[in-house]
């Protein structure tokens, strides 16, 4: 590994969370070749164990903000490249945004891991949005280990799609309406974004399971704001959705789904989420 070069992601997000620094080598199944090399770093601040005290002190009336940790994650596929030629080559038709997404599925499994090791419901995984800086490039085995490179592009926050659909629903009137009272958080809503997160993430047995509670519990939720739009229809629509959610979750109790068991999962859980939008998107007067 130390004289081939390899090609990496890496991404660099507030790090108060997650596995401690080092490098892991990842893979599917034990016993199969590995798939990549995550390597963890911890950057930019103390580490909050240095900054613990024994007692407590009298605060500042304008204190200093509070020095926060930043974390860097490289995720370096295991397959080498060939030559100079070919890294360059990969570096300068590769689509930038597809390889910090399949990174991220990579750190998030980490992440994941993280959290049921300890048993910690709090901790979570990350997103795009959470990068700091996001990065892909190449370099020799060891110095892309080390968090440097022979050449690396550093990648513009995108506007993607999800970014302006969000924009479109008024997050923000949002909140002021669920602060207010003039709205409710729905329990199928967070069930339906804890399916969308595992789906996401590869666990696809996780989220079947997730989305046949988000369904039914949506199912009885929704019909109370009836009046609204087309809401009626789409919860019709996803009546008829509740026979194939339910065969679907029984298989992934037996064993992972294949694609065309994922496809209907991600079917579903699109078709849930366009409901859930439709409630909202007439404000919240």
């Amino acid at each position: 590994m130390a004289s081939q070069l390899f090609r990496f992601a890496q991404i660099e997000v507030p790090w108060p969370f997650g596995p401690d620094d080092g490098r892991y080598v990842v893979r599917r199944h034990a016993g199969e070749q590995p798939e990549h090399v995550l390597v963890l770093a911890t950057l930019g601040a103390p580490q909050r164990r240095l900054l613990r005290g024994k007692k407590a002190k009298n605060a500042e009336p304008e204190p200093d903000p509070t020095p926060v940790p930043t974390g860097r994650a490289t995720i370096i596929p295991a397959g080498p490249l060939e030559t100079e030629k070919d890294a360059a080559r990969w570096l300068k038709d590769a689509d930038g945004e597809t390889e910090i997404e399949a990174a991220l599925v990579v750190l998030n499994r980490a992440l994941h891991a993280h959290r049921v090791a300890l048993a910690d419901p709090h901790a979570r995984e990350v997103g795009r949005d959470d990068a700091l800086v996001a990065r892909i490039g190449f370099g020799v085995g060891e110095q892309v280990a080390e968090g440097r490179w022979a050449e690396a592009l550093t990648l513009p926050v995108p506007q993607d799609r999800r970014q302006r659909r969000v924009a479109a629903l008024r997050p923000q009137e949002r909140v002021a309406a669920l602060l207010s009272g003039r709205d409710a958080a729905l329990a199928c809503e967070l069930l339906v974004l804890r399916a969308r997160a595992d789906l996401d993430a590869g666990r696809q047995r996780e989220a079947a399971l997730q989305l046949r509670v988000a369904l039914d519990t949506a199912l009885a939720e929704l019909p109370a704001w009836a009046e609204r739009g087309d809401l009626p229809a789409r919860i019709e629509e996803l009546s008829g959705c509740a026979e194939s959610a339910d065969a679907v979750a029984v298989t992934a109790l037996e064993r992972g789904l294949d694609p065309d068991e994922t496809a209907e999962v991600e079917r579903i859980l699109g078709r849930l989420e366009a409901a859930l939008r439709a409630r909202t998107a007439a404000g919240f007067a």
